[in-house]
């Protein structure tokens, strides 16, 4: 375990939120990324749960209309861990002018050869999101990111200062409970539903834990729901958060 640990958090400089082994382990599925079948199969899975509750948390926010195809027209997003564009890409259909920023140059590399290839045009950026003078957002995302940093208090605070007056954010991560270990880390990457070495459940963060961290920052939870799985519905918005979550905040 410390061995592993050590491998993955060496190398990480003063001030720096980002793990060179956690960004070379995504950098080398960078090419893989946008096959549905290939090594982030889970993640295509994943994204539409996840773009469901955006989507809500978004109307909710500024008071859209359901029917409206470009919600965030006029509004800019900032996605970090952006990987190779899975939600900016889906960002910026909806209307805003995204900037993703990603600690892998690989996955910026795919993710710009993928949304142009796309006809859209998104801002990607390489490098940590503390040391960027990229200015403000008016919305905040990292999916499936804060459980792969080094500082998570730091993370979240390079986060809180890019969020403009009015701003939302959104989170998600998995949660630290058995039934994660069981199924994210045990059975999912035996199985190769998830490549060996994605997840260390001990760095996996509670509702309360993030709760606390964002409090701490000035923000307030607006909605939480959980990301479950069954054999009959697949990966769902759910009330049970005993496997993974997702949240929106605002300022205090």
């Amino acid at each position: 375990m410390e061995d592993a640990t050590a491998q993955r958090t060496g190398g990480i400089a003063a001030g720096s939120t980002i793990r060179p082994g956690e960004a070379a382990h995504f950098g080398a599925l960078a090419a893989d990324w946008w096959d549905p079948k290939g090594s982030s199969a889970m993640l295509h899975r994943l994204n539409p749960v996840r773009l469901r509750f955006v989507r809500q948390a978004i109307d909710a926010h500024w008071g859209g209309d359901v029917r409206d195809r470009a919600p965030l027209a006029g509004k800019s997003a900032l996605d970090v861990g952006c990987g190779a564009g899975l939600l900016a890409e889906p960002l910026a259909r909806l209307g805003a002018e995204v900037t993703g920023v990603d600690a892998a140059p690989e996955n910026v590399a795919a993710a710009a050869a993928h949304s142009e290839g796309s006809g859209l045009d998104i801002r990607y950026i390489a490098g940590e999101v503390a040391a960027l003078d990229i200015g403000s957002f008016d919305l905040v995302t990292a999916l499936e990111v804060i459980e792969h940093v080094a500082d998570k208090p730091a993370f979240l605070r390079a986060l809180a200062e890019r969020l403009a007056p009015g701003g939302l954010m959104i989170l998600s991560t998995p949660n630290r409970t058995p039934q994660s270990r069981l199924l994210m880390v045990g059975a999912a990457e035996t199985i190769g539903l998830i490549p060996r070495g994605t997840h260390h459940w001990e760095d996996f963060v509670t509702p309360e834990e993030l709760g606390g961290m964002l409090a701490d920052l000035g923000l307030e939870p607006v909605e939480r729901r959980g990301i479950a799985f069954s054999p009959a519905r697949g990966l769902h918005l759910s009330s049970d958060c005993s496997l993974n979550y997702i949240l929106s905040v605002r300022r205090s």
